[in-house]
């Protein structure tokens, strides 16, 4: 009896055994399969999560070719994602005109209406993100125009936040026409965008360049060179001066300081810019001498003053300097940049745009007044030399003197900072030898029927009429010393004069 008790017993704990293990699978596979519903509803909404690459994507072309990883996305705040769908409504056309005529109603008190109308209709291409593209783009959007294209190939970097119009430290990394795009969409939404981030090249100009929205678009109105490498900025000139497209191109703002010496000309009277110099010149090589507007400082670079940075030793020592540049042909050095000057380039490209869309009255040329003396100033010389060579029994009949009114601007206005050097006044200003000649006033013949005076730039001192009459009879005709008629500080101050003069020249 005992033996099948307990033989009921063990079989009965073995039931008991089996239940449970039978019971922790059933409970194990439940638990498992949640698990794995779970996970593939949280692989499912993370694929979905993930934007497609369109165009509105960061990296949807980011330059390869630069050698600089993809950045990662940056994820877009809650900010940024409204501005976007506004933008998208409003490009679509929702957006209430009357909100936009809100916005803009400064700027249409000033151009008026019809003025406006031609702003916001208008199309405009800006070619260079940097500290003038930018704060160029900047402007023409908030001021109105509703059709840009952006070409750049960089993205945004720590070293050029001091003059980005837009860019923030959460942009580092990002491609600058895309920051551009997406910062602004916040104050115009209904700007409609073109951007392409890449490098500008005459082979694909006619895409380029070509009409908004591809074949059958809006031709653009103006195109922006704000390109800092020589070769992409001629190749790009040369176009638009063969196609006949309006073009105003932005000379050299690095090594700047000076606001109140920004001109806006032809390329052709722009002076005292080294960049502006180099690009006149190819073009002229290219056929092309005048018909192109340009931005450019007149001042002059010197002692004391910005320059561009020398490489270290050691990089020289190491030899392919040309490799350290971002892309073939690209400065390699460090150029010095103050970011207000700049941003200033930048707006004033911008106003020119908006006065010439707008058909709004506006000079050009830099000041057509100081053209108008400096003309003078080369005509009263000219009438001082001839005197000079009769007084001494000399022909000066058709004499010539080698010097420009580019030449007298120069010397008048970043030498003698526009002041006669005796008394300090600024007006009634001549050009007049300091030093009669050992050799005489006798010009150059030489060259058969031609007579050229021998008279050098370093040569000229500035004064009064009145002065520079008292001067030549006294010095120039009677022969005596300056050192005899003027006192130490004068004499000093002119020797200063002189000096900077001659280590200004090798620049020239």
């Amino acid at each position: 009896m005992s033996s099948w008790l307990q033989e009921r017993a063990t079989s009965h704990q073995i039931q008991l055994a089996g239940t449970a293990l039978l019971t922790g699978l059933v409970v194990s596979s439940t638990i498992f399969g949640v698990q794995a519903i779970r996970r593939k509803i949280a692989v499912d909404d993370l694929k979905s999560s993930i934007p497609d690459i369109d165009e509105r994507h960061e990296a949807e072309t980011f330059p390869v070719f630069t050698g600089v990883p993809r950045p990662q996305a940056i994820p877009s705040s809650k900010e940024d994602e409204r501005a976007a769908a506004l933008a998208r409504r409003a490009r679509e056309g929702d957006y209430d005109d009357e909100l936009i005529q809100e916005q803009l109603t400064r700027t249409s008190s000033f151009l008026t209406p019809a003025g406006l109308s031609k702003l916001q209709s208008s199309f405009v291409v800006v070619v260079g993100l940097g500290g003038v593209g930018s704060h160029c783009t900047a402007a023409l959007a908030r001021s109105g125009v509703s059709y840009i294209r952006l070409i750049d190939f960089d993205q945004v970097t720590l070293s050029s936040l001091n003059r980005h119009s837009v860019a923030t430290l959460a942009d580092v990394g990002t491609p600058k026409v895309k920051c551009m795009q997406r910062r602004l969409e916040a104050v115009a939404p209904w700007v409609k965008w073109e951007v392409f981030n890449e490098i500008w090249k005459a082979d694909q100009a006619n895409r380029l360049l070509g009409p908004f929205g591809a074949s059958g678009g809006k031709k653009p109105d103006y195109v922006v060179d704000a390109i800092d490498n020589i070769d992409s900025k001629v190749a790009l000139l040369k176009y638009c001066h063969e196609h006949g497209m309006k073009v105003i191109s932005s000379m050299g703002a690095g090594c700047k300081s000076d606001p109140t010496r920004i001109l806006v000309g032809d390329i052709s009277a722009s002076t005292e810019d080294p960049l502006s110099m180099a690009t006149r010149r190819r073009l002229k090589l290219l056929g092309v001498a005048e018909g192109i507007t340009v931005v450019y400082s007149i001042e002059k670079p010197g002692p004391g003053k910005a320059t561009l940075l020398p490489l270290p030793e050691e990089e020289f020592a190491k030899g392919g300097v040309g490799e350290l540049s971002v892309l073939p042909d690209f400065r390699a050095r460090i150029l010095p940049v103050l970011g207000t000057i700049p941003a200033i380039f930048g707006y004033v490209v911008a106003n020119y745009i908006i006065m010439e869309i707008t058909s709004y009255p506006h000079e050009t040329g830099g000041s057509k007044a100081r053209d108008k003396m400096y003309e003078k100033m080369l005509n009263n010389l000219t009438i001082s030399e001839e005197r000079l060579v009769r007084a001494t029994g000399g022909d000066s009949i058709g004499l010539k003197l080698p010097l420009t009114k580019n030449d007298i601007g120069y010397l008048v206005d970043e030498i003698f900072r526009g002041k006669s050097v005796l008394s300090g006044i600024s007006t009634r200003l001549v050009l007049v030898r300091w030093n009669a000649p050992e050799n005489g006033y006798k010009p150059d013949q030489t060259c058969d029927g031609q007579k050229t005076s021998k008279l050098k730039l370093s040569e000229l001192v500035c004064m009064t009429k009145e002065e520079a009459s008292a001067h030549e009879q006294r010095v120039l005709i009677d022969r005596r010393k300056p050192e005899e008629i003027y006192d130490r500080s004068i004499l000093r101050l002119v020797e200063q004069r002189l000096k900077e003069e001659a280590v200004y020249d090798r620049y020239r």
